[in-house]
């Protein structure tokens, strides 16, 4: 059995992909930051350098390394640096 997680983009990301948020696999076991971002990497190229310097958050906790899991109904959060004013 498997599921979705929603990933939310922001700024740079979102610019890379061109969508604000897509809806990805997962099984129920669920996948550690790093497999999700390693397969998001795969499919989305251009969002290798931003991802390089984002931080991450899975259910609008940030995550520390990238062995935190997402799982089914999970947000994965790639914010990278942006600025505003």
């Amino acid at each position: 059995m498997s599921g979705t997680a929603r990933v939310l983009l922001f700024a740079s990301a979102r610019e890379a992909v061109g969508a604000p948020q897509i809806d990805w696999p997962v099984p129920d076991r669920g996948l550690a930051v790093s497999e999700i971002l390693a397969a998001l990497l795969r499919r989305y190229p251009r969002l290798r350098p931003i991802a390089a310097h984002s931080r991450f958050l899975v259910n609008s906790e940030y995550v520390r390394g990238t062995r935190a899991r997402v799982r089914p109904g999970d947000e994965f959060a790639i914010h990278p640096p942006y600025s505003g004013g």
